[in-house]
């Protein structure tokens, strides 16, 4: 199923799909319901009746925003024994988030990455409050994280920053081009926040930033850094609108980008796109404190320094 953003100047997305079996409506479409360490993870029991762990434990806030990890519709939004419970039908798959107090009703249609409740303490945790996460085909529990895994997505320990400038820079030599790795830049504008360690704006907490900050006005079109494949189109509560770009192999070393924050793209996954091609527009979505778009770079799947990459 291929995520289509239709966005007017007042960004104001109208989100369709197009159609396509179960299997790949969930695969094309899923994304994290709230953005969170894995504190316990999928171990369903042999036998139903048996103990055992039937989804995945995320690590959260106490309010903190959760989204429906796919299209759907709310088939459960209530309290079960002593937590409130949120369940939304996939065509054959469901999934089930709780402690969520529901900012939906049954019968509501919802949209991968929309905000469904706020998640509230209750579930144990090694944190202030944990997600409890579960996803069912008919009577059989799967992982639900297996609706979300990308591996060639890997984020990179804030310790590791140096040797991620260091692997742009080898990028560089390898190619030698005037355009350090072939890249353009992917949109207009003066950079606000580079790769590494910073002063969160929303939170004022000292964390590892993981791409580079182009401030420009929303509008400002998005372009593709590099030719290549989209293979992902999804809304993250962090990230907001993201869009990720499989660029296979350049000079010798493989290439992966990601264009976030944005009020809305033109195309979709599984759409071929040349280098320079119009994306998307920059917007403010997500975890935002103004309009920019949000770049990253992986080399060899691994996060690197785009800002080391580009003309």
């Amino acid at each position: 199923m291929r995520r289509l953003f239709v966005c007017a100047l007042a960004y104001v997305c109208l989100v369709g799909t197009t159609g396509s079996t179960p299997a790949q409506a969930a695969s094309a479409t899923a994304v994290i319901p709230i953005e969170g360490e894995v504190t316990r993870a999928f171990d369903p029991p042999e036998d139903n009746w048996l103990p055992g762990h039937r989804g995945v434990d995320l690590l959260g806030e106490d309010h903190a925003i959760v989204a429906a990890a796919m299209d759907g519709v709310v088939v459960f939004a209530s309290m079960l024994a002593t937590r409130p419970v949120i369940s939304i039908r996939h065509l054959d798959l469901t999934t089930t988030y709780e402690p969520v107090e529901a900012l939906v009703k049954v019968g509501d249609a919802v949209v991968a990455g929309q905000p469904i409740g706020y998640l509230v303490t209750g579930h144990p945790c090694p944190g202030s409050a944990c997600l409890h996460w579960g996803l069912k085909q008919g009577d059989v529990y799967l992982d639900p994280m297996s609706l979300v895994t990308r591996a060639k997505v890997r984020l990179l320990a804030a310790k590791d920053v140096e040797q991620a400038r260091e692997r742009a820079a080898q990028l560089r030599l390898t190619t030698g081009s005037s355009s350090e790795a072939g890249l353009v830049t992917p949109a207009t504008g003066e950079v606000s926040s580079t790769f590494g360690q910073r002063v969160h704006p929303i939170d004022g907490v000292q964390r590892f930033h993981d791409g580079l900050d182009i401030a420009a006005a929303c509008g400002t079109p998005i372009l593709a850094a590099a030719s290549g494949t989209v293979t992902e189109s999804v809304y993250s509560s962090g990230y907001g609108n993201r869009l990720v770009i499989d660029h296979g192999v350049i000079a010798a070393h493989a290439l992966t980008t990601a264009y976030n924050h944005a009020a809305g793209y033109v195309v979709g996954v599984g759409d071929p796109v040349q280098q320079g091609q119009v994306v998307g527009w920059v917007g403010t979505t997500g975890a935002s404190t103004g309009c920019h778009l949000h770049f990253q770079v992986w080399v060899d799947q691994t996060l690197t320094d785009p800002q080391g990459l580009l003309p």
